[in-house]
């Protein structure tokens, strides 16, 4: 990777175009001043560029006001970059995997567009039951975002000084989600074609540019600064989740000595005269509770989370001793930045949350965690499915499961 001062000056001038273009610039002037940075950018330049933005106090909805043409002018530079390929069978060569399989429905739609155009006012109906079983499958490539937030995300962070445009990408993301959830939505009960059409193409120049991001910026700048010791971690954690839209492949064979994903031995811990089990079976006891609890230290940085069979909120080892402030898009910063805050100054002990999600009605718990000194020592969050729960009434004395059941 390329370094020095001409590096340092082309990504000084990469940040004076950007802002300028940011600031309504003329883009044909401010492209010939600036084409000797432009035309020789690389990935590693476009996060720090970017990153440097957002050290500058510029914030991520301004930031993606204007990215889209941003990068169109940066396109020919970004895609000339020799790029790394992925190893067969590693994390990103099946993040690739996805993308490609996610593209090739993605078209599948468009060809169902053009087999109704002329037609899509007198045949709302049946375009748009046709397209919302197209877009509800797309809840499936969830999985893959998830995959970027809660695996490489983390790893980038311990890696990457110009980290900070992932939170960029995180909230793209959400965009994302919010316009195919409004998709949704919309094809089940179709009003008109014109604000469907305009929500169809708002998703779609989502999708697509979010593709292009991880493919000529994300992806070409991780696989050269994570090695293979960090990949193979990432792959492991990787099964964590499914893989949409492609055949899952076969979990990968641990081996000894992985950095993030070893599990303690029986033994490792020993119990004490207080009858403290050993440290796998105190885990073993935390992933069978039925709820999600995360807990966060006095320095932010996540230091436990139990792994349930049926997790309502993704975790994988890849956030542990991860900044709690890097776990959520930008947009919902403030409100975990208030909680610690709150906490730590003793003005507050807990914060409760309500949420619908995927139908399930869902508690989530904030507690303040402190020694017995009442010295702060973190946070301990504690989420529940409480649809079942909430639906109780009157008293149960006497087993009543099914003989099938015993």
């Amino acid at each position: 990777m390329e370094k020095g001062k001409a590096r340092a000056g082309r990504v000084d001038d990469l940040l004076s175009f950007s802002l300028e273009m940011m600031n309504g610039g003329d883009g044909k002037v401010l492209m010939e001043k600036y084409k000797e940075a432009i035309s020789a950018i690389t990935p590693h330049d476009m996060l720090e560029m970017e990153d440097r933005q957002l050290r500058l106090g510029v914030g991520a909805g301004t930031i993606k006001k204007d990215i889209e043409k941003i990068i169109n002018v940066f396109f020919h530079g970004l895609n000339a970059y020799p790029r790394l390929a992925p190893a067969e069978e590693s994390f990103f060569y099946y993040l690739i995997l996805e993308n490609q399989a996610f593209t090739f429905r993605l078209n599948q739609v468009k060809k169902l567009l053009r087999s109704y155009h002329g037609r899509e006012t007198t045949e709302l109906e049946s375009l748009a039951r046709l397209l919302h079983d197209a877009f509800t499958s797309f809840l499936e490539f969830e999985a893959h975002y998830q995959k970027k937030e809660n695996i490489l995300f983390p790893f980038l962070e311990k890696h990457l000084k110009s980290y900070r445009p992932l939170k960029v990408m995180w909230s793209l993301h959400d965009d994302i989600r919010s316009r195919l959830r409004e998709l949704i939505a919309m094809t089940a009960a179709p009003t008109g074609w014109q604000s469907l059409n305009v929500l169809i193409g708002k998703y779609f120049s989502l999708v697509f540019r979010m593709i292009q991001k991880e493919e000529l910026i994300v992806f070409p700048v991780a696989l050269e600064v994570l090695d293979e010791a960090d990949q193979g971690d990432m792959h492991f954690q990787s099964f964590d989740y499914p893989f949409p839209f492609i055949e899952a492949p076969a979990p990968p064979v641990k081996l000894p000595g992985n950095r993030t994903t070893d599990i303690p031995k029986a033994g490792e811990s020993s119990t004490d005269s207080h009858g403290i089990p050993e440290l796998s079976s105190l885990l073993m006891l935390f992933d069978h509770l039925p709820v999600e609890i995360t807990y966060v230290d006095e320095n932010d940085r996540v230091a436990f989370f139990n792994k349930g069979l049926d997790r309502i909120f993704p975790r994988s080892n890849a956030v542990i001793g991860r900044l709690v402030q890097n776990c959520h898009p930008p947009e919902s910063v403030h409100v975990v930045e208030s909680i610690i805050g709150e906490f730590r100054s003793g003005r507050k002990d807990h914060a409760d949350f309500r949420i619908w999600m995927r139908g399930r009605f869902i508690l989530i718990r904030y507690f303040a965690v402190r020694d017995h000194s009442g010295a702060y020592k973190g946070v301990l969050e504690i989420s529940q499915d409480i649809t079942d729960i909430v639906s109780l009434e009157g008293e149960q004395r006497l087993l009543d499961w099914d003989s099938n059941g015993l």
